[in-house]
């Protein structure tokens, strides 16, 4: 707390803040921090390797294989995250294993899980695009407005 909120304390709240200060558990920020980094770069590891795995055995290039890639790690999180695997993931792994497109995917299907006593249509189907919808909605506006940008920039013989 700064020092100027510390003076306008009363005595017994400035003691209760030094008491709180005392009993405040330490968090390991350093180790959070590798362990998130090891999972986020496992978990693109194995994307990697799902991105290697059809360019050689399905008729992809380089530029097509990221869709049905992106598709099959958000396929494996949600059959993780039904499992309950995930979120044992999540924990150990923190961000590492949020930040990817997979915790996307994690928080759409806990969405649905939560919420599928309240039946498929206003339970599963509604719940699930709470977090779903907003993404994508940012993601299909912003496309747009970089098309729009580009369009333009050729018409105008910039690009």
């Amino acid at each position: 707390m700064a020092d100027k909120k510390k003076k306008k304390l009363p005595p017994s709240a400035q003691e209760y803040q030094a008491f709180q200060q005392q009993r405040e558990e330490k968090r390991p920020v350093f180790k959070n921090c590798v362990k998130a980094f090891f999972v986020g770069g496992f978990i693109c590891f194995i994307g990697q390797l799902i991105s290697t795995f059809y360019l050689y055995y399905f008729d992809f290039t380089e530029q097509t294989v990221g869709n049905p890639t992106v598709a099959t790690l958000i396929f494996i999180t949600m059959l993780l995250t039904g499992f309950g695997v995930y979120d044992r993931i999540g924990q150990f792994g923190g961000a590492g294993s949020a930040v990817p497109v997979t915790g996307f995917g994690n928080s759409v299907i806990s969405a649905a899980i939560e919420h599928r006593t309240e039946g498929f249509v206003l339970g599963v189907g509604s719940n699930m695009f709470k977090l779903a919808g907003t993404v994508i909605l940012f993601g299909v506006f912003s496309a747009f407005v970089v098309a729009l940008v580009k369009t333009l920039l050729i018409m105008w013989g910039v690009l």
